[in-house]
């Protein structure tokens, strides 16, 4: 059987993305009542992680844990990678120990690597390119509070970073129109823009970019690594900050998303993240469930899920 892996959103297939929501509701309404479902017994998820994390690593170690599995967490002072070993021969050595592995670094590449040579499944939990397990979340949450995100209108409004680059591909897969406003040097990358044309707008007004919208979303303006730019940072984005007027711009029930760490006074206002319209504690819960459904998926072979893909 083929291994299947998880480094972006187009590693599995519109249709297993929409079962994989549904599923993670299913989950996350069954613990809620007190199911108990522990399909990785006996597996164990290595966690490899060379960037800071709380809802990553929480949300996929208890996942492990209340699925009846394990979770061994891998700094990069603990493991040999740290001190040159090839990823290559890192990851030939853990498939034959581990069920699956997450990895959360800054290069895509590095990722990229260890899953081609990978006999496990390998889950991206973060890289400078891409982070598709906050969007199941982000997906998931907005199914459960709006309904099918298909056909709506969500802006992006900030730099266009991994997560802007994951809200690309979420618009091609769950096909809905992403209006992206950000600084012109700040700008995604140009090969994603052009994969999802058909479901693009670029607008460098973030009020005209929020108009009409179903949902604004935003991430911090200096990310893990970018600490030393942040000055220049928080100059370039200081018209892009998400406040009460972006959000009057958008429809009167749109909602505001935000994958946190939040920068309260920077990428948003503390009226707007601690108001009535802000969904970031249900995105940040939903990191559990929709990570379950996933781990289920590619740990337990879950039958819910074809194995078509694109």
């Amino acid at each position: 059987m083929t291994v299947r892996h998880f480094l972006s959103l187009m590693d599995l297939s519109p249709d297993e993305l929409r079962c994989l929501i549904r599923r993670a509701i299913e989950i996350k309404q069954g613990l809620k009542v007190g199911e108990v479902r522990q399909p990785l017994v006996n597996r164990t998820l290595a966690m490899i992680f060379d960037k800071s994390s709380t809802r990553t690593r929480l949300s996929f170690e208890v996942a492990m844990t209340q699925f009846g599995g394990n979770a061994v967490f891998l700094s990069p002072g603990s493991t040999q990678l740290g001190r040159g070993e090839p990823v290559e021969d890192t990851a030939r050595v853990m498939s034959r120990m581990v069920d699956g592995v997450v990895i959360r670094t800054s290069s895509h590449a590095m990722v990229e690597t260890f899953a081609r040579y990978a006999e496990v499944p390998v889950i991206n939990g973060l890289t400078d390119a891409f982070h598709p397990c906050q969007l199941l979340a982000d997906v998931q949450t907005y199914h459960e509070m709006r309904g099918d995100i298909q056909g709506c209108r969500v802006a992006w409004i900030g730099d266009g970073n991994n997560m802007c680059h994951s809200w690309i591909n979420a618009a091609r897969q769950f096909r809905f129109s992403l209006t992206i406003s950000t600084p012109a040097e700040f700008r995604p990358r140009e090969d994603l823009l052009t994969a999802a044309r058909e479901f693009i707008v670029l607008n460098d007004d973030p009020a005209i970019a929020a108009e009409d919208s179903d949902v604004v979303v935003t991430d911090t303006w200096a990310s893990m690594g970018q600490e030393q730019d942040k000055a220049r940072r928080l100059e370039a984005f200081e018209a892009f900050r998400v406040d009460r007027r972006i959000m009057e711009k958008a429809k009167p029930d749109a909602v505001f998303m935000h994958c946190l760490p939040a920068y309260r006074g920077h990428e948003v206002t503390a009226e707007v993240i601690d108001g009535p319209q802000s969904l970031v504690w249900e995105q940040a819960e939903n990191r559990l469930h929709a990570q379950k459904a996933l781990l289920e998926f590619l740990l337990a072979g879950s039958g819910a899920i074809t194995a078509n893909k694109e």
